[in-house]
């Protein structure tokens, strides 16, 4: 990734989007990336996948990532295009798998709630400022700590590992 800003198009869900809402478990016997992207979402927006574009910002409020622990679920979205999950709170363990995989994500109660579908946002990930271009508001998030960030920097953990080897 190598950059502390993203910018892009909204997807708006609600609370409690579990993983298998995310990647559906009849698509989990495949570890083909691309293949995974192409169904995420699609028990709970259809048209997701023809919808997103590289660099999309994906915004959700309260619980995002519960159910089960797949790692699946930030892969289908990371894959898809979408460059930073914003939402009210976390599951823990999807929080855990998407930094491991290297996909930000911000926890902001007051962004999740008002950013609407379709509105542009930019986000900060070195200060925790996120814009909604659209509107003109801004919200203050936690900014990553730097191992975090080296670690999102890598493409995740595994990467980050193998780098600090050398």
């Amino acid at each position: 990734m190598n950059n502390s800003k993203v910018q892009g198009k909204v997807h708006k869900y609600g609370d409690n989007v579990d993983t298998d809402v995310i990647i559906p478990a009849r698509y989990l016997n495949t570890s083909d990336f691309k293949e995974l992207a192409a169904h995420c979402m699609e028990d709970i927006d259809k048209d997701f996948i023809n919808r997103v574009n590289t660099g999309d910002i994906m915004v959700a409020e309260a619980n995002f990532g519960c159910g089960s622990s797949r790692e699946h679920a930030p892969i289908a979205i990371k894959e898809s295009g979408i460059t930073c999950v914003i939402a009210s709170s976390f599951a823990r363990i999807f929080y855990r798998n998407a930094i491991n995989i290297g996909l930000p994500i911000m926890e902001c109660p007051a962004a999740a709630l008002d950013i609407k579908a379709d509105d542009e946002v930019a986000v900060n990930f070195d200060t925790g400022e996120i814009s909604n271009i659209t509107t003109g508001k801004k919200y203050q998030a936690e900014p990553f700590p730097e191992f975090i960030m080296a670690i999102i920097d890598r493409g995740g953990l595994v990467n980050y590992v193998r780098a600090m080897q050398k």
